[in-house]
């Protein structure tokens, strides 16, 4: 591989899918502010924060090929984010159960010897069976998902949450869209066959 593959995250989700790759790669913490800018829409945010987290480690990896990836998701132009608590995961089941969020992945490929970023936003579209109090403890007590947006782990027990889905890339739900990146990485002279 002509490029050290860097995944800038530090998400044990996305390391999972790239490593499914079988390509060689390292992880580093980008530390980067998350908050959106004033006016920003849901999707601006992610393609932004994408390419600031790939940037965000361009320094300490000047030779590298680096992956920025973020996702918000949305109903109605509401952001649904990370829970972190058990209180605010049921709140969110409870207001996304009926309904179909924007899972919207912001994705960036940076080359940090040239600094060409290739940057791009693929959604995936995810209805919610309605649900009901008990089946949302349930779920939660089982999985409890509170380090996920929408606090539904589709790659988990939340698919039973789940009536539909629709989109190019099912891993782009899990934060990580693979199809756009193998392009991407092919882009850079990187063959993943």
């Amino acid at each position: 591989m002509p490029h050290k593959l860097i995944l800038a995250s530090t998400s044990p989700f996305r390391r999972e899918l790239l490593g499914r790759l079988g390509l060689p790669f390292s992880v580093a913490n980008p530390q980067t502010d998350e908050n959106p800018l004033p006016g920003e829409t849901p999707e601006a945010i992610a393609l932004r924060l994408s390419e600031a987290k790939a940037r965000a480690v361009a320094d300490t990896y000047p030779e590298a090929l680096i992956i920025g990836s973020d996702q918000v998701a949305t109903v109605d132009g509401k952001i649904y984010g990370k829970p972190g608590t058990h209180e605010r995961a049921v709140e969110q089941l409870r207001a996304l159960s009926g309904k179909t969020v924007n899972f919207f992945t912001g994705l960036c490929l940076l080359n940090a010897k040239t600094g060409e970023a290739q940057v791009r936003g693929v959604p995936m579209l995810v209805t919610f069976r309605d649900l009901s109090d008990q089946e949302i403890e349930n779920y939660l007590r089982r999985e409890p998902a509170y380090n996920c947006a929408g606090s539904a782990k589709s790659e988990g027990l939340g698919i039973a949450l789940l009536s539909s889905m629709r989109g190019d890339d099912p891993n782009a739900l899990v934060g990580l869209p693979l199809i756009a990146l193998c392009d991407m990485l092919r882009h850079q002279g990187v063959a993943v066959l």
